[in-house]
C-alpha cells in the first residue's frame, strides 16, 4: 500500500510558461539517484496522482521535482499554481530501477532525453559514483525552443567541475539556438552528426545508454542503437541500452 505523506513547499519556479520546479520538504525514505516518486492532489474528493523524477541529489535537504503544465491536465496546472507553504501529497518511498547499480560496466556513458525526462541524469551526475565508473559522460537534452533549455546554471557548474569528462550537447528543434543541434536525436543518429560533434563513437564495446523521454523518441533511438550492435540492458541479460519512458 502507498505511504502518503505531506510535502511543504518551498519554492514555485517557473522557467517559463510552462516549464516548473518544485522544491519541498518531506520526511520521504532515502533514495537512489534516478529513481522516482509520486506527487498527489485532492481534486473533487479524490487523490489525483502522477510520478517524477527526483532532480535532487539523494543527500540534498530538500526535494526537487521537474515537471510541464499540461494545459488541460487534471494535476499539472495544479501543481504549477502552487505558492510557498502550501503543501501536496509525495510517497515517502521512491520507485524505480533507472539507476547506475543497473547500468553495466562502459567507457563511455550516454544519458539521452527529452523535456522534463532530464531530470533523473540531473540527480545522477551529482553523484561522485557516476564520475568514478566512466571516462566520458555525454549528456543529450533535446527540446523545441532554446527557452525550454532549463538547468543551465546547474549544467554548467557540472561542466565546470567535471570538464574533462563531462560533455554536453543541446537540440533544439523549432529554432536556431547557438551551441545547439537542429532537427531531431534520431536525424543526427542516423546521419552521425551527433557521433561527429561529440567526438565519440556509439559502439558495444565501450558505450551505455541511458534513454529517457518522449516513448517515441526511446523507441526509434532504441532501433538506431539495436542497428549499431548495442542491446537492451535487462536485469537477467546485460546489455548497453537501459530505458525509461516518462508518460
Amino acid at each position: 500500500m502507498t505511504n502518503w505523506i505531506k510535502a511543504e513547499v518551498i519554492k514555485n519556479h517557473h522557467w517559463n510558461k510552462n516549464l516548473f520546479s518544485l522544491v519541498l520538504d518531506a520526511d520521504v525514505t532515502s533514495f537512489i539517484a534516478g529513481q522516482f516518486t509520486k506527487l498527489g492532489l485532492e481534486i473533487d474528493g479524490k487523490l489525483i496522482q502522477r510520478a517524477y523524477s527526483y532532480v535532487n541529489a539523494p543527500n540534498s535537504r530538500n526535494l526537487e521535482i521537474y515537471a510541464t503544465r499540461v494545459v488541460n491536465g487534471l494535476l499539472s496546472p495544479k501543481l504549477h499554481a502552487l505558492e510557498i507553504s502550501e503543501s501536496v501529497m509525495i510517497t515517502k518511498e521512491a520507485y524505480g530501477f533507472f539507476t547506475l547499480d543497473e547500468i553495466p560496466q562502459g567507457k563511455h556513458l550516454w544519458m539521452i532525453s527529452t523535456g522534463t525526462a532530464l531530470g533523473p541524469f540531473l540527480s545522477i551526475l551529482q553523484q561522485e559514483y557516476v564520475w568514478q565508473r566512466f571516462r566520458k559522460v555525454i549528456l543529450i537534452h533535446a527540446v523545441r525552443f532554446s527557452a525550454d533549455l532549463s538547468y543551465q546554471s546547474k549544467i554548467n557548474a557540472l561542466k565546470q567541475r567535471y570538464s574533462g569528462q563531462l560533455i554536453v550537447q543541446p537540440f533544439v528543434s523549432r529554432e536556431l539556438e547557438s551551441g545547439a543541434l537542429s532537427g531531431r536525436i534520431t536525424h543526427a543518429l542516423n546521419n552521425g552528426m551527433l557521433e561527429r560533434r561529440v567526438g565519440f563513437t556509439l559502439s558495444p564495446d565501450q558505450s551505455q545508454v541511458m534513454l529517457c523521454g518522449n516513448p517515441q523518441m526511446v523507441k526509434e533511438v532504441r532501433l538506431l542503437l539495436i542497428n549499431k550492435g548495442l542491446k537492451k540492458n535487462l536485469r537477467r541479460i546485460p546489455g548497453h541500452v537501459t530505458i525509461e519512458q516518462y508518460w
